[in-house]
């Protein structure tokens, strides 16, 4: 199995302002420019699916498969002969709260799929986090108002 994990801490947001908007699904293209489409199937609960389009690439059906209120969420994306995990933690830490994520691919054509898919993802794990934040901060404001 292949991983890889970015962590970023943040101050002056909380762990449920955070959740909110990664468990908001469907909202997910107002702030991340690679997701053309995202649509949830049900709560956002252990088991719940959800359609999923990145840009430029195919409509999948991925599903949850670890949902923590205000801590975390996994979600897994099925292959052929492979798995994609995509974790997300949330812990408070004394200057803020650490923004986790860790990517995972398991199974026989993992090697494929890694670089296919799970290292650009990877990759892109700083910018996803800076937009999060950006789109978090953005809504905190406007409650503020």
């Amino acid at each position: 199995m292949w991983s890889k994990t970015y962590s970023r801490t943040v101050a002056g947001l909380s762990r449920e302002e955070i959740y909110a908007v990664w468990s908001d699904i469907d909202r997910w293209p107002e702030w991340l420019d690679d997701v053309e489409a995202a649509r949830l199937e049900g709560p956002f609960t252990k088991g719940v699916f959800f359609a999923f389009k990145p840009k430029g690439g195919p409509n999948l059906r991925l599903e949850v498969t670890e949902a923590t209120a205000g801590k975390s969420f996994t979600d897994v994306t099925r292959f052929p002969l492979a798995r994609m995990y995509d974790a997300h933690e949330l812990i408070d830490r004394a200057d803020g709260v650490e923004i986790r994520s860790t990517v995972s691919i398991e199974g026989p054509l993992s090697i494929l799929w890694r670089k296919i898919v799970a290292e650009n993802i990877a990759r892109d794990a700083p910018a996803q986090t800076e937009k999060l934040i950006a789109h978090v901060r953005a809504l905190k404001s406007e409650i503020a108002a």
